[in-house]
């Protein structure tokens, strides 16, 4: 599967989706970026795109590709997922009332890491801050959504780091 996470950020804040209106939402509870599955023929960066207007209402002008994370058989169902991680600063429009995925807030640069979210989330989160170079990561989860294994390739101007 392919998708996209999505981080708006408006300077001094980041744009999460609280899970909190799907029923069986793998998700539920959690604080995650905007994003999602990609539709047949779609670039990632249409993708994004797309899931941005989708989901917020805002309008993407431009994207931060700053990543691409593994997530092996994450459902259990046998299929791996690949998502792109973007973060978008350029961006116009007005943010939606009301998502169908859950609800939209700004969160605090220094609160991100403090909501609850995947375990995974909180390390790439991190590298996003310390504005790390850009990742190839792998996140392993039971079937209890407990990380069970993680790793990172970072990417420089000079290659591996």
């Amino acid at each position: 599967m392919l998708s996209t996470i999505c981080y708006i950020d408006n300077g001094s804040q980041l744009l999460l989706l609280k899970r909190d209106k799907k029923l069986n939402d793998i998700h539920e509870g959690k604080y995650v970026s905007v994003g999602g599955k990609f539709e047949p023929g779609e670039t990632p960066e249409a993708c994004a795109i797309r899931e941005i207007k989708e989901e917020t209402g805002l309008n993407a002008r431009s994207l931060d590709l700053r990543g691409f994370i593994t997530f092996p058989d994450f459902r259990h169902d046998g299929e791996d997922w690949y998502s792109f991680v973007y973060i978008v600063t350029d961006y116009d429009g007005e943010l939606v009332e009301e998502c169908d995925e859950g609800t939209l807030e700004w969160v605090d640069y220094d609160d991100v890491l403090s909501k609850p979210t995947w375990d995974g989330d909180y390390i790439y989160l991190q590298w996003l801050k310390d504005n790390r170079p850009f990742f190839s990561a792998s996140f392993t989860y039971d079937l209890d959504e407990q990380l069970i294994d993680h790793s990172v390739v970072f990417y420089d101007k000079e290659g591996v780091e």
